[in-house]
């Protein structure tokens, strides 16, 4: 029987943890398949689109800066896809080889959040208000959040954004400050940051909330950092030293992987082994 080939589409790949979780996850559930990562600028899309549909390829995953692009070669696409407004992960029916869009960091943003932690009636900061916001505040908006606030560079770029989520979610307030001006954050319950500071790079070693504005958060807050490499970013650190509760975008990327899986195949693949293969890696 002939293995099932799946792929990681977007650019740069160089840091990718994705070949081995996925690896992980179809070896977990028995099922023979091949994971490549094939580096994908945007002026290559539609040749690698072709390339994808006439080659066997069962699906595959989309990172930066190809979420939004791909949206226009599908023949349909998942909720998921219009509340974050952006597409990780397609399948392509192998009788007609159409394919669908799924959104999967809605779900892998949620699940990464403990069982035991409460969200009903909780003020949420987000820092940024890119493509890994969205699919944040998608996840938060659905748990009864009271209200979530984004902290961005220019909020005058936002307010057509929070047009949109207080159309979509009417009973969570929206309302956006800039990042740069943060002084207080006593009113969080729940700190989220989507922005890259942070990230292994050029912004390793930064934190996108200094050490005294992080200290003005609530001693029961958490903060979730959804950069997982490294394993503990900047702000991270700092939480943990001052003895905050936190969740790392490790553990999202998994659950993301996961969700990605299941749409594939219908089964769900070991978290654990998979968690175990990007460790290995980081």
């Amino acid at each position: 029987m002939e293995s099932k080939k799946f792929a990681l589409i977007g650019y740069p790949l160089g840091h990718s943890l994705s070949e081995y979780i996925h690896n992980a996850g179809f070896k977990s559930i028995g099922i023979d398949a091949t994971y490549e990562l094939i580096e994908t600028r945007p002026d290559q899309l539609v040749d690698r689109i072709k390339y994808l549909r006439t080659n066997n390829y069962v699906g595959f995953n989309i990172t930066i800066p190809l979420k939004l692009p791909v949206t226009m070669f599908l023949d349909d696409i998942d909720q998921s896809v219009n509340l974050a407004h952006a597409v990780n992960t397609v399948k392509i029916d192998q009788e007609n080889f159409s394919l669908k869009g799924y959104n999967t960091d809605i779900a892998g943003f949620k699940n990464a959040i403990p069982p035991d932690v409460i969200l009903s009636s909780k003020t949420i900061g987000i820092l940024g208000t890119g493509g890994a916001a969205r699919a944040a505040i998608t996840a938060l908006a659905q748990c009864n959040v009271k209200e979530i606030k984004l902290y961005t560079r220019n909020v005058a770029n936002c307010l057509e954004l929070l047009e949109y989520l207080r159309k979509a979610f009417p009973l969570v307030e929206f309302n956006a400050y800039q990042i740069d001006r943060i002084r207080d954050l006593s009113s969080i319950n729940f700190l989220v940051n989507t922005t890259p500071i942070g990230m292994s790079g050029n912004n390793v070693g930064y934190t996108p909330v200094e050490e005294n504005e992080l200290l003005t958060l609530p001693q029961d807050a958490i903060v979730y950092d959804v950069i997982y490499n490294p394993k503990k970013t900047l702000l991270v650190k700092l939480a943990q030293k001052h003895n905050y509760r936190t969740i790392t975008g490790l553990d999202m990327l998994i659950h993301q992987a996961v969700e990605a899986e299941k749409i594939w195949t219908g089964k769900i693949p070991d978290f654990k082994d998979m968690k175990i293969a990007a460790l290995e890696e980081l």
